[in-house]
């Protein structure tokens, strides 16, 4: 079927382009981490988190804000799967949830949910078998 074959070149188009922003996003909040918990708990760590979180809108801002709906919640799932914790969950640990609950409040003016689990037995699991194949340079 024709129709059912441009949804999944889409699909997989959208993954190819979300995807190295959800690994991404892995790899800077590993780095985060880890260098977070060399610091003391106060002011010390409170400041590395508020420049690391400056230097991720300078510099990704302009792209997150050119990415599609549909680019938007394919990013947020596989966020979820990259990291093994929502958007929300990880804005909460590092920001506090006042901050998680004014991004989830954006987000959902705009059509996102940061808590949006990635469920790869269900309703996720066309995009698992294509990341899979992208992961394995298939695609």
């Amino acid at each position: 079927d024709k129709s059912k074959k441009a949804q999944y070149d889409k699909m997989v188009r959208n993954i190819k382009y979300v995807y190295p922003y959800a690994q991404l996003v892995r790899r800077i909040l590993l780095e985060t981490y880890e260098y977070i918990e060399t610091l003391p708990p106060g002011k010390e760590r409170e400041q590395h988190i508020k420049a690391v979180e400056k230097g991720i809108k300078e510099q990704y801002e302009p792209t997150v804000r050119k990415i599609s709906r549909s680019n938007g919640k394919l990013l947020v799932k596989l966020i979820d799967r990259e990291c093994h914790q929502t958007c929300y969950q990880m804005i909460k640990a590092f920001c506090g949830p006042v901050k998680a609950n004014f991004y989830q409040g954006i987000a959902y003016t705009f059509g996102y949910n940061l808590n949006k689990h990635y469920h790869p037995e269900d309703e996720d699991k066309e995009i698992e078998r294509i990341v899979q194949m992208v992961e394995s340079n298939q695609l």
